[in-house]
């Protein structure tokens, strides 16, 4: 099975370098028509992207530069125009702006949350609103959230980061229930390579075998026309996982016994892994708490 993207438009944010201008490129290698954005200057001009979107058509792709500010809806819906105005549909919606404002939480200012999440969480919100009604009315769409291990798991200084990064995975969650009718997929990508925002914070000798490239190869299998759906794929040196959320089978108390205390008591059984589930919706648990709730009081449902 040989993935390509032949008459398929993708929109790449954050295009202009490192994993991004690796996206786009790797898309343009397998045939798509790839809007590259980067944040231009007042004028709306990205050095860097009209560097890559060259790159591109120097190789015999096609490519357009926009230097939209994700965090800027008007911005952002001109830049989907632009490529509408050019080729008529958007198929390919990657999410990768990003930037980094490190603090610890002590001494964050709140500019600096806000900085983070305008460009991680609003800029994502605002390219997906943009290109939702195109991929709806195609009845076809692809879209790939970038999240972090920083928002999956936590990393010292990056309150800011990880609360966005953990946030584009509610985001993909929910939209893969509204996009399914439609043919639209979305799913989550964690990378980690060496980049400009990880030069000098990783190891010389690992920060040679982080290449973009093997990210890429992840984000594009996530493009495909037979893409998953709803996974969240982490890759990195040639490295490929797959994280999950999920919720243990827990426990029932009856409501003499709904304190506090009961509820500390029983943090072995609750924290008990047997049994586990990984929920695709969040009625999903409301139904399991009230099965449990029933059976424990005999009444039929």
């Amino acid at each position: 099975m040989s993935i390509r993207f032949d008459n398929q438009v993708a929109i790449v944010t954050g295009a202009g370098l490192g994993l991004g201008r690796s996206h786009a490129i790797g898309l343009a290698e397998r045939g798509a028509k790839v809007v590259v954005n980067d944040l231009g200057d007042e004028d709306g001009n990205s050095e860097t992207a009209n560097a890559v979107a060259a790159e591109i058509r120097s190789a015999g792709g096609e490519a357009i530069a926009n230097g939209a500010n994700v965090a800027n809806f008007e911005e952002v819906q001109a830049m989907v125009k632009q490529a509408m105005d050019t080729w008529g549909r958007v198929d390919i919606l990657v999410n990768n702006a990003g930037i980094l404002r490190d603090k610890s939480f002590a001494k964050m200012p709140p500019d600096n949350f806000q900085a983070v999440i305008d460009v991680h969480l609003n800029g994502s919100f605002n390219c997906t609103k943009a290109v939702w009604e195109i991929m709806r009315q195609q009845e076809y769409g692809r879209i790939v959230m970038t999240t972090s291990s920083s928002g999956l798991y936590g990393n010292f200084g990056q309150t800011n980061y990880g609360a966005a990064k953990m946030a584009v995975v509610g985001m993909m969650n929910t939209l893969v229930q509204e996009g399914a009718k439609y043919g639209i997929k979305i799913n989550s990508l964690a990378p980690t390579a060496g980049t400009q925002m990880t030069e000098g914070l990783i190891d010389a000798a690992a920060f040679d075998v982080m290449t973009t490239e093997s990210v890429t190869a992840g984000l594009l299998a996530l493009c495909g026309e037979d893409s998953p759906n709803r996974l969240i794929l982490c890759a990195g040196a040639g490295a490929y996982a797959s994280a999950h959320i999920y919720e243990t089978d827990g426990i029932y108390l009856p409501p003499a016994e709904q304190t506090p205390e009961n509820v500390l008591a029983n943090l072995d059984s609750i924290n008990a892994r047997e049994g586990e589930q990984e929920l695709t919706a969040g009625f999903k648990q409301t139904h399991k708490f009230v099965a449990k709730a029933m059976a424990a009081l005999g009444i039929k449902i």
